[in-house]
């Protein structure tokens, strides 16, 4: 993927000295005297990497962390996975995203164009105090799981922070999940009390849940309670035959004169979630995440990678089975009120979102590259239709944003934001590489590795690169690293994942390249990549060539094994979803392969490519590469739980075309 030498967008002086990445560095350089009051990004990096006793310590400072730090700030900084961070620090989670009890908003809601809603600060801190009351009084205490299986609505956000006043471990996924889906992720953790939604709206349409509800509640002993959330009109379930079922209203009912949070102060590595693998190899892997890693790593990034202030409007497009979710909520510590959607992105023709944009003065802009894909597709244009006119910045993540993805956003919908491209994930529960508001934005770039995390690009021999492709890694410990995995003993799992390609050192898996600007690129995930002839291909560098074609509207590329039988090659299979009413010819093959030709290199041209109706996915929308390449030789897709269209599978099964 190239780009170009000349950044695609820069700072003005103006932001860069208003931004909180440089209050922060003014800071740093007071507190140790380290020249970085004026010190550009590398050189504020390196000093991250290399001091990180200072960096954390600053961050815990200037984000205003509640809690008590102590002395010790790293144990044994040099074992990975084994450093133990701030290991005298008391602090809770909850305690710092309640900071505010005023009437200013903290949480602002739109479930498509139906619904709508708004919570100051005063009414979180209450909502919160009466769950969490409530809960004690079911027993919950410090460690016990509660889950949600419910919407991106305030609902979800007042359980978590309930849950985490008394230091129970929260775990959420959304009513998409089917059945098994959800005893997959919850069965594993046995859960005490679960809240879920009676059912929820989607394109329009009310989509009923409680007959998936009484069923989980049913097949899950560890239930003690249900707590239904009233949310969808109509639904034809009757809360009466849920086990240990009750309304939220009644749960509640008897704490509704409760306004204070006894938070308990509990130590820095204290679980706090329990996120999962995709699941589209196995039953989900549930890793587990500790309380302060997750709020002096979100504190980190809101506010020096993306410029999060105090008064801020934060939004991320996400589902409660994404860690984007997670992330948004964090952004209560900064100070932000965040603005929740929960629907299809694509009510009103697309333009659903910039009108939330307006109305509710939106600042940060978050959502996936498939989305800014598809309304270029669509030939959206929000900057001729919508003011945008508080917006700074917009976040993609979910896949590799393409080039042509930086051209669109800046064209199409506002050239003076920042578009950072961010990359991470539900192993971190945030990101290794991200934005930097006061740096330039090259296109088809992500901007810079985040501070205090030490990212490089390896070679298969595990010498670091620049220019040229490899696997995405952490040479050092860092304090979002997960605890480990749920009922994983002797932490063998939890190595295999991360820390088998490398020794002492974080393998993430995405196929990426460093690049000059100090930048990253990442091209896919490395157990997806394409090795035609021995020679590494990262999925992307196909997908952004095919997808500029108009008539295509997504693709879906993999290595299948060729010739059948032991040679252990490869051949390149691009399948293609094209507009309604089109069907791929001979003329339209010769194109796509013509374009990737032209773009890339002969190895990258597919030798074949085949027309599906639809493309399977996951609940967060990425592309299953792993599961149709099961399909296409004729393996076993494990966990079809875990898409959002498992029926889309048949599409790639026992084709003829792929016998010859």
């Amino acid at each position: 993927m190239s780009t170009s030498s000349a950044p695609i967008w820069q700072p003005s002086p103006q932001r860069i000295a208003a931004s909180r990445l440089t209050a922060f560095m003014a800071a740093a350089d007071q507190r140790w005297n380290r020249r970085l009051a004026s010190a550009n990004y590398q050189t504020l990096h390196a000093w991250s990497i290399e001091h990180p006793e200072e960096f954390w310590v600053s961050v815990w400072e200037f984000g205003e962390v509640r809690g008590e730090m102590g002395s010790t700030v790293v144990v044994d900084r040099e074992k990975m996975p084994g450093a133990q961070w701030f290991p005298e620090a008391r602090l809770n989670f909850a305690e710092n995203l309640l900071r505010r009890r005023d009437k200013g908003d903290a949480l602002v809601f739109w479930g498509e164009d139906k619904v709508r809603g708004r919570a100051s600060h005063a009414e979180l801190h209450r909502a919160v105090a009466q769950t969490a009351a409530a809960l004690r009084a079911l027993g919950v205490t410090r460690g016990d799981r509660v889950v949600a299986y419910l919407p991106n609505l305030p609902a979800a956000v007042v359980a978590m922070l309930a849950a985490a006043s008394i230091g129970a471990i929260f775990s959420s996924a959304s009513p998409d999940f089917g059945v098994q889906g959800v005893l997959d992720r919850f069965g594993q953790i046995e859960p005490k009390v679960l809240f879920a939604c009676d059912g929820y709206w989607y394109n329009g349409k009310v989509i009923d849940c409680l007959g998936k509800v009484t069923e989980i509640a049913a097949r899950m002993p560890s239930l003690e309670r249900v707590v239904v959330v009233p949310y969808a009109e109509n639904t034809a379930g009757d809360i009466a035959g849920i086990r240990n079922g009750v309304s939220l209203a009644v749960f509640l009912a008897p704490h509704a004169g409760e306004t204070e949070i006894r938070f308990e102060r509990l130590p820095f590595d204290h679980p706090l979630y329990i996120m999962y693998s995709s699941g589209t190899t196995g039953v989900p892997k549930c890793i587990v995440h500790c309380a302060g890693g997750a709020l002096l790593q979100h504190l980190k990034e809101h506010q020096l990678q993306a410029d999060v202030k105090p008064g801020d409007r934060l939004f991320y497009f996400t589902t409660c089975g994404w860690m984007m979710w997670n992330w948004l909520v964090s952004g209560l510590a900064s100070g932000a009120t965040l603005l929740l959607y929960d629907g299809s992105p694509f009510v009103g023709r697309g333009s659903i979102l910039f009108d939330y944009a307006d109305a509710e003065r939106m600042t940060h802009f978050g959502t996936s590259a498939k989305f800014i894909d598809a309304i270029a597709k669509i030939d959206l244009k929000p900057r001729r239709t919508h003011k945008l006119a508080q917006l700074r910045a917009m976040f993609s993540t979910g896949s590799p944003l393409v080039a042509e993805g930086f051209d669109y956003v800046y064209a199409s919908i506002k050239p003076e934001l920042q578009l950072a491209s961010i990359s991470g994930g539900t192993d971190i529960i945030s990101c290794f590489v991200l934005g930097n508001p006061n740096g330039p934005v090259y296109r088809g770039e992500i901007q810079c590795a985040g501070l205090g995390m030490a990212v490089d690009v390896f070679d298969d021999n595990g010498r670091p690169v620049r220019g040229e492709k490899g696997e995405l890694v952490c040479t050092r410990s860092f304090p979002v690293m997960p605890i480990g995995f749920w009922n994983d003993a002797g932490d063998a799992k939890y190595r295999t994942a991360y820390f088998e390609r490398f020794a002492d050192v974080w393998c993430h898996g995405d196929f990426a390249e460093r690049t000059a600007h100090d930048g990253f690129i990442i091209y896919g995930r490395s157990d997806a990549t394409l090795n035609p002839g021995g020679v590494r291909i990262g999925t992307a560098e196909i997908y952004r060539q095919v997808e500029k074609l108009g008539e295509v509207v997504e693709s879906l590329v993999i290595g299948q094994d060729w010739p059948p039988g032991n040679s252990g090659d490869v051949r390149v299979v691009l399948f293609v979803k094209l507009r309604d009413g089109l069907e791929l010819d001979d003329a339209l093959v010769a194109r796509i392969k013509q374009v990737i030709r032209d773009n890339t290199t002969p190895r990258h041209v597919p030798a074949k490519i085949l027309q599906v109706a639809d493309i399977p996915r996951t609940k967060s929308g990425k592309i299953v590469e792993l599961a149709v390449r099961n399909a296409v030789h004729g393996a076993a897709v494990k966990n079809v739980e875990a898409l959002a269209n498992p029926e889309a599978l048949d599409y790639f099964r026992n084709r003829n075309e792929l016998l010859s």
